[in-house]
């Protein structure tokens, strides 16, 4: 007699994306944490905050739903022969740690050398947003932001330096106020010509002072 081949559930992909909650799940989650945290989810002043911060969660992380790489696929031709470099200073990153789930605040800086098109500057802006709007560190931040502008610009090269403050090191942990991070990654010739390097960072310092600090 033949036994019965056990079965099993095959493993989900490993790049597959997970299920999401319902959002009667997430606002219960919130009221789980907000009773560990020590407190009564049904008193007046908590009773609304689950879907308060369900909804704020939509927005904290709506990177998760954006395809940053869409944003530069619509370039310009036209633009008389210019190859010089293009600079975005001070593009404001809101973010979050992956670690503790605390804000990440502070600056973008982006350049990418042009090779025959550009971009809209805005869009600069919003693949900037579209990585920080996800659960993050800096480092990866800065490597997806600059990968993904050479990946679909193909330009002579890109750089982007991100200077931000942790709240993971500042309101727990070592508790140390006014500390940033400073993190870069540059490719092609900012990568490869010093001279372009060093003409991308005294840009970002061209008003005076600190190059991170204009």
């Amino acid at each position: 007699m033949n036994k019965p081949v056990p079965t099993s559930t095959p493993a989900p992909a490993a790049n597959a994306a997970p299920t999401r909650p319902s959002r009667e799940e997430a606002e219960e989650a919130v009221r789980t944490l907000l009773r560990w945290a020590g407190d009564d989810p049904s008193r007046e002043g908590l009773v609304d905050t689950p879907a308060r911060v369900a909804r704020a969660y939509e927005e904290f992380f709506a990177g998760y739903a954006t395809d940053p790489e869409a944003y530069l696929r619509r370039t310009f031709e036209e633009v008389e022969g210019y190859d010089e470099m293009v600079v975005l200073r001070d593009i404001r990153v809101e973010s979050y740690c992956e670690h503790h789930m605390v804000p990440i605040i502070g600056r973008a800086h982006v350049a990418y050398m042009p090779h025959r098109r550009v971009v809209g500057i805005s869009k600069l802006a919003r693949v900037v947003e579209a990585y920080a709007k996800r659960l993050q560190i800096q480092e990866k931040l800065t490597v997806q932001i600059a990968s993904t502008i050479n990946d679909v610009l193909e330009p002579m090269g890109v750089a982007v330096v991100i200077e931000a403050s942790h709240q993971c090191m500042t309101t727990r942990g070592v508790h140390k106020p006014g500390v940033s991070m400073i993190t870069s990654h540059m490719l092609g010739v900012f990568r490869s010509n010093p001279t372009t390097r060093k003409e991308f960072m005294s840009l970002l310092g061209a008003s005076g002072g600190n190059p991170l600090h204009p």
